[in-house]
């Protein structure tokens, strides 16, 4: 099948090419983002394959589903970003990849914990300008701490597995709580009792109208002064201004983000050169106690393996006319 591939960098073509000797499709890579500008691009494809943010919106996939598209193929877990009312009604198929590495997250989670705590950013920069001083990089021991884990799912469960190794208490809270979370030990609670109780938050949920925003003022007011807060799931589960209030004031300690709600304008590029212009973003990269990686959680060998591997196998099930195990649908 001919496929449009947006989004690509060299790694993305490199691991892309490298499954495909396997499957045989056409991949023809487009590095600009997928939106109504560009969709053009794809024109006389059946396939277009895209990433976490890529436009779906209902103009693109009209105009995709016009020039002849019939298959959308995210490389990722989430799909946020899809219309799928509006696919279902042109006729779009959508797949993606539901779990190409939890432990590649997982692991990334508990590394910006770590960095957060123990003030290793700090401390990595002192130490090469030759200060060794310890003022301001105190932390504490993760030993019985209280970690609470939303969203259970793969990613979840690891991260659970890795926290109960430093001997930590944990807390869920999911919607459908997970039998391998509770013999790892979690504790499914309300989202306020995790709130409350937690001296470490970390967002592992998707991000759909229930979860947009879940973490607001509201929700910080309950929390724990100087609470640690991650979020390696999507930016827009945190309200970013709300976060950079609770940090000024205190009320959040520590705050590691591998995603932004504002993300699509700055992740995935070499903006070095300029002047960012996002001055919600530029606020959060004063903050001392706060580290921001660019959506590169997902990003091991393994993971990327995963993901080119699952991608080519949707759509050659779809072009087969096989039922893709991976279909994304809504209820009628």
């Amino acid at each position: 099948m001919k496929v449009a591939v947006f989004s690509t960098k060299s790694y993305d073509r490199m691991f892309l090419e490298a499954a495909n000797a396997g499957y045989g499709h056409e991949l023809i890579f487009f590095e600009p983002h997928l939106n109504r500008e560009t969709s053009i691009l794809a024109a006389g494809f059946p396939a277009v394959c895209a990433f976490v943010n890529d436009q779906l919106d209902a103009t693109v996939l009209t105009a995709l589903a016009r020039q002849g598209t019939r298959l959308i193929a995210l490389r990722c877990a989430g799909f946020n970003n899809v219309d799928l009312a509006a696919a279902r009604d042109l006729g779009l198929k959508v797949v993606r990849v539901p779990a190409y590495s939890p432990h590649a997250v997982a692991e990334h989670t508990v590394a910006l914990i770590l960095s957060l705590n123990r003030k290793i950013h700090r401390a990595y920069a002192r130490v090469r300008e030759g200060n060794f001083a310890l003022d301001g990089l105190l932390g504490f021991d993760l030993y019985r701490k209280t970690v609470g884990i939303i969203g259970t799912g793969k990613i979840g469960t690891v991260v659970a597995n890795i926290m109960k190794g430093f001997g930590c208490h944990l807390l869920g809270y999911d919607p459908y709580p997970n039998s391998e979370c509770k013999e790892v030990g979690v504790r499914y609670v309300s989202l306020a009792q995790l709130f409350v109780e937690s001296d470490i938050i970390t967002l592992h949920c998707p991000l759909t109208p229930e979860t947009h925003h879940l973490i607001d003022t509201k929700a910080l007011n309950q929390m724990k002064s100087g609470v640690v807060l991650i979020n390696t799931s999507r930016g827009a589960v945190i309200d970013t201004q709300a976060v950079i209030n609770a940090s000024k004031s205190g009320k959040v300690g520590c705050l590691g983000l591998d995603v932004y709600e504002e993300e699509a304008g700055l992740f995935f590029k070499d903006l070095s050169n300029l002047v960012i212009q996002d001055d919600v973003f530029a606020r959060l990269l004063t903050f001392p106690n706060v580290i921001i990686t660019g959506h590169q959680a997902f990003f091991t060998r393994e993971a990327l393996e995963n993901i080119a591997e699952t991608t080519l196998a949707n759509i050659t099930d779809c072009e087969q006319g096989r039922a893709c195990p991976n279909e994304v649908t809504i209820i009628r």
